[in-house]
């Protein structure tokens, strides 16, 4: 099977799948926050050993670059996202065929490099200015959730990198080049051990609830309807589950 993928100025992705016959093979355009990049790598392996002649193209970033994707038109059948405020602006704009599901929820996590250089051991450390500390983005849900758990905690973090999404955070990590970062719970287990993580006091209160939804515009709403359906589905919830995702 010959494959033709083209990014569009939107940042969206156009898939055309077409078999040596000339048959085409049904895609299904998938938005996703990167946070979910490993579970949902292996809900497209699972989902298209299931459907033989489904494509899946997943389309990975932050929920508010996706955000932004999605409302400037790029192609998209269903969107995940990694907070319910990014998702209410897309619902706001007509964009959504339905109302939105909470399909998985995370927990903020402290996650440091190998070894701990920096000796952190609380969300206080993150106000001192001889560490290199990192955050998501403001905008961003890790970024947002994390300025939330800090400001709980009465910390001013010395922020020193704002990340776009939470893998470009957990990238700076796990090469050393910052002392500490707040990530999810998936996030260090995406890691492998390449990452220390270290829970802080009241993050049972900072959970991230993911949304899903077909989109109003999806070029395959079947395609769309059935890979959420997956997404909720016992199986689906069970990889979600394997990657670290809370119910």
């Amino acid at each position: 099977m010959n494959r033709l993928l083209v990014s569009v100025a939107v940042g969206g992705l156009v898939a055309v799948t077409a078999c040596a016959e000339g048959a085409t093979t049904s895609t299904v355009f998938v938005s996703a926050a990167a946070s979910l990049t490993d579970a949902f790598a292996e809900m497209e392996d699972v989902f298209e050993s299931a459907n033989p002649g489904v494509d899946v193209v997943v389309n990975l970033a932050g929920s508010a670059t996706l955000r932004e994707q999605i409302l400037d038109g790029a192609p998209v059948d269903v969107f995940a996202a990694a907070n319910e405020s990014t998702m209410t602006e897309v619902v706001t704009a007509g964009r959504a065929a339905s109302a939105p599901v909470v399909f998985a929820r995370n927990r903020l996590q402290i996650a440091v490099p190998l070894g701990n250089p920096g000796a952190v051991t609380a969300l206080s450390d993150f106000a001192d200015d001889g560490l290199l500390i990192g955050l998501c983005a403001e905008g961003v849900p890790c970024g947002d959730l994390a300025r939330q758990a800090l400001q709980a905690a009465g910390v001013v973090p010395s922020i020193d990198t704002s990340e776009t999404d939470v893998r470009a955070l957990l990238t700076k990590l796990e090469e050393g080049e910052i002392d500490a970062g707040i990530v999810y719970v998936s996030d260090v287990a995406a890691a492998g051990g390449a990452v220390e993580s270290i829970d802080f006091g009241g993050a049972s209160g900072f959970v991230a609830d993911y949304p899903i939804v077909v989109m109003e515009s999806a070029p395959n709403p079947d395609g769309a309807a059935t890979f959420m359906d997956f997404v909720l589905s016992e199986t689906g919830q069970r990889i979600l589950a394997e990657h670290g995702f809370l119910h």
